[in-house]
C-alpha cells in the first residue's frame, strides 16, 4: 500500500511539473510573439518617420526653389520697370528739347 501511495504521489507530482512547464512554455511563447509584434511595429514607426523626414526635406527644397524663382521674377520685373522709367524720363527730356528748338 505504501508503494502504491508513493507511486500515486510521484505520478501526481510529475504530472503537475509537466503541466507547469507547458504553461510556462506557453507564457514564454506568448511573450515572444508579443515582443516580435512590438518590434515590427517599432520598425514600421521608424520607417514612417524616416519617410516623413525625407518628404519634409523634399518639400523644403521645393519651397526654397519656388522662393528663389519668385525672387528672380520679381527682380526681373523691377529691373524692367527701372529701365522703363529711365526710358520714359529720356523721352520726356527729348520732348522738352524738341519743344524748345
Amino acid at each position: 500500500m505504501k508503494h502504491f501511495l508513493f507511486l500515486l504521489l510521484f505520478s501526481s507530482a510529475t504530472f503537475l511539473t509537466v503541466s507547469c512547464n507547458k504553461q510556462k512554455q506557453a507564457i514564454d511563447a506568448q511573450n515572444d510573439a508579443t515582443q516580435n509584434a512590438l518590434d515590427h511595429q517599432k520598425d514600421a514607426v521608424a520607417a514612417d518617420a524616416k519617410e516623413a523626414k525625407t518628404q519634409v526635406d523634399i518639400d523644403t527644397k521645393i519651397a526654397k526653389a519656388n522662393i528663389d524663382a519668385n525672387k528672380a521674377v520679381d527682380q526681373a520685373q523691377l529691373d524692367a520697370d527701372k529701365k522703363k522709367a529711365d526710358a520714359e524720363a529720356a523721352a520726356a527730356k527729348a520732348r522738352v528739347d524738341a519743344v524748345q528748338k
